[in-house]
C-alpha cells in the first residue's frame, strides 16, 4: 500500500494562497486517480478536486476557479493549488490516491488549513 505525506498547511489571511504537496511513497504515474478532500470541523469530508490517469480534473463547485490540482509524476507527488481562500476553506485537507477503481484508496494523514484575519 502506498503510503501518503501531505505538507503545505498552515495559517493563511482571507485571499492569501496556499499550496499542499502529497508525497507518495511509491510510484503514482499508473494511479487510475488521486485528489483532495477535506473535513471541516462538525462537517462530513467532502471532495474538493481530483485528478484521473488520463489529466481528466474534477473540483467541488465551492473552489473551482480558485483551486487546481496537478501532479509531477518525477517526484510522486500530487499538488492542490489554492487561491483567494476563503474562511470557509478552513479545514483539515486529505490526500488520497487509488491503484485502480474497485481497489480502496490510500489516505495520508491530513494537514490543516485555517484562514482567518
Amino acid at each position: 500500500q502506498v503510503q501518503l505525506v501531505e505538507s503545505g498547511g498552515g495559517l493563511v489571511q482571507p485571499g492569501g494562497s496556499l499550496r499542499l504537496s502529497c508525497a507518495a511513497s511509491g510510484s503514482i504515474f499508473s494511479m487510475y486517480a488521486m485528489g483532495w478532500y477535506r473535513q471541516a470541523p462538525g462537517k462530513q469530508r467532502e471532495l474538493v478536486a481530483t485528478l484521473t490517469s488520463g489529466g481528466s480534473t474534477n473540483y467541488a463547485d465551492s473552489v473551482k476557479g480558485r483551486f487546481s490540482i496537478s501532479r509531477d509524476n518525477a517526484k510522486n507527488t500530487v499538488y492542490l493549488q489554492m487561491n483567494s481562500l476563503k474562511p470557509e476553506d478552513t479545514a483539515v485537507y486529505y490526500c488520497y490516491v487509488r491503484p485502480g477503481p474497485m481497489v480502496a484508496r490510500s489516505w495520508g494523514q491530513g494537514t490543516q488549513v485555517t484562514v482567518s484575519s
